[in-house]
């Protein structure tokens, strides 16, 4: 860990020049130490602070992912008499605060603010706050105070509570809150109508998805762009249209349209379009469109060259596959927990275990924070091979990195048991360890109990 002195001498190099330079942006991952102590150190000292050129140091931070940090410089910011926060600062403090320290205290924050502009766009920050939460009660009670307050005027309140009732499932509130805005007079923007089309496809089929469509299209305000055609194409292939999506609706024709709108093309939509491709069997497009974003990407995005790699896992081309996966890695790709999967479940479909364990290796290492957990099957299959192989030692650490993440299984405490009883040693361990998990002994492992005991 960096030391205060130390800290305290990059701080000063920092905000001792008239402007922040690109030195700022090496330094950010350096610091280690609470910012506002550096901060109130230095104005103590009777050196000259410039407050905006603060203000954007803690935009840095935040952008860098250092909320903690960012946070104790707003915060320092705010209590200086000099220095007026702006409706936009407070909306990303309140962001920030609830990453920090949790919804509460986003929600404390919040209640302190008394500008009505500043409450306006911290709002915003809040419901979405309540969207990543899936708190829908809250998020419904925050809409109602809003609107009482005559803050809610534009169509981003609207679309942070319809991506809310979409990922609860909740698609006919959806129709609702479109309806309502057409009663308000707000008018949709381009994510409103994919949001809107969305939840048509779950409510009433593809048929009332072409009609807001249509709508779409005469509305002057809005520009169709990648985004809602390949949300359309999606729905096309999930409601197992694929001659109507493969055709003169193709998905290759609405990918050229989408470049013909214009901009840069993120990776999200080559994401789209190749899980389209695959889902429709043309692995041969589907290889020169990741060729084509391959030879146009400045920064690698593993989750685009995964797509590709799962599609040729399921075919059973596990040479393409693992020579993929190489190239990802010569080009700088940072395989993820997903990569990792994909290869461990086509390593083991292709009996090839000391792979498999590996890659599991790599998946165990990225997923402690995730709510992502490998399958029962995948588990199971490693479980078995350590059991042929009498690899007590690694079964030993197999059983304990999944009783850990919480979801070991009677099958593989039963394999644990076994190789407990061929090695001579103590099942103490594993029963308590299924006591923790509450799972019940059955007769199968009784009966493996009591031939331990004899």
């Amino acid at each position: 860990m960096i030391t205060q002195m130390v800290w305290t001498a990059n701080a000063r190099r920092l905000f001792s020049s008239a402007t922040l330079t690109d030195e700022l942006h090496h330094s950010i991952i350096r610091l280690r130490s609470p910012a506002a102590n550096v901060l109130q150190n230095w104005a103590d000292q009777g050196r000259k602070i410039n407050l905006p050129q603060v203000k954007r140091f803690a935009y840095k931070l935040v952008k860098a992912r250092r909320h903690q940090h960012a946070l104790q410089v707003f915060s320092w910011l705010e209590g200086q008499h000099k220095f007026r926060m702006s409706p936009s600062d407070f909306a990303i403090k309140l962001d920030v605060i609830a990453k920090v320290k949790g919804l509460s205290h986003a929600q404390d924050y919040f209640d302190t603010i008394h500008n009505m502009a500043s409450q306006k766009a911290a709002s915003i920050a809040l419901l979405r706050v309540y969207v990543l939460e899936r708190n829908v009660l809250r998020a419904e009670t925050l809409m109602v105070k809003l609107t009482a307050m005559g803050l809610v005027l534009n169509c981003h309140p609207y679309n942070e509570m319809m991506k809310l009732y979409i990922a609860t499932a909740q698609f006919v509130n959806v129709l609702a809150v479109i309806s309502l805005m057409k009663q308000n007079k707000i008018p949709l923007n381009v994510l409103s109508y994919n949001l809107w089309i969305t939840a048509c496809s779950e409510v009433s089929g593809v048929d009332s998805c072409e009609l807001v469509y249509k709508e779409m299209l005469i509305d002057e305000k809005v520009t169709v762009g990648w985004t809602t055609l390949s949300t359309l194409a999606n729905i096309y292939v999930k409601a197992g249209l694929l001659q109507k999506a493969s055709h003169n609706e193709s998905v290759l024709r609405l990918w050229k349209a989408s470049k013909a709108v214009g901009g840069k093309i993120p990776c999200a939509n080559y994401i789209c379009v190749l899980s389209c491709l695959v889902k429709l069997g043309d692995l041969s497009e589907a290889e020169k469109l990741f060729l084509e974003w391959e030879s146009n990407c400045w920064n690698y995005d593993i989750r685009v060259s995964n797509v590709l790699l799962a599609a040729y896992m399921r075919n059973g081309l596990m040479e393409k596959a693992e020579s993929l996966h190489f190239q990802t890695l010569e080009r700088g790709g940072c395989p993820n927990y997903k990569t990792w999967e994909i290869l461990m479940e086509g390593r083991i479909k292709c009996k090839n275990m000391e792979k498999a364990v590996e890659a599991m290796n790599k998946c165990f290492a990225l997923i402690e924070n995730i709510k992502w957990r490998p399958s029962n099957n995948s588990i199971m299959a490693v479980a078995k091979h350590f059991e042929k192989c009498r690899n007590y030692e690694d079964a030993q650490w197999l059983l304990s990195r999944v009783h850990h993440l919480g979801f070991a299984s009677l099958p593989l405490y039963k394999i644990m048991i076994r190789m407990h009883l061929s090695n001579k040693k103590s099942a103490s361990d594993i029963l308590q360890m299924m006591k923790i998990d509450g799972i019940e002994i059955d007769d199968e492992t009784s009966n493996l109990l009591q031939a331990y005991q004899t």
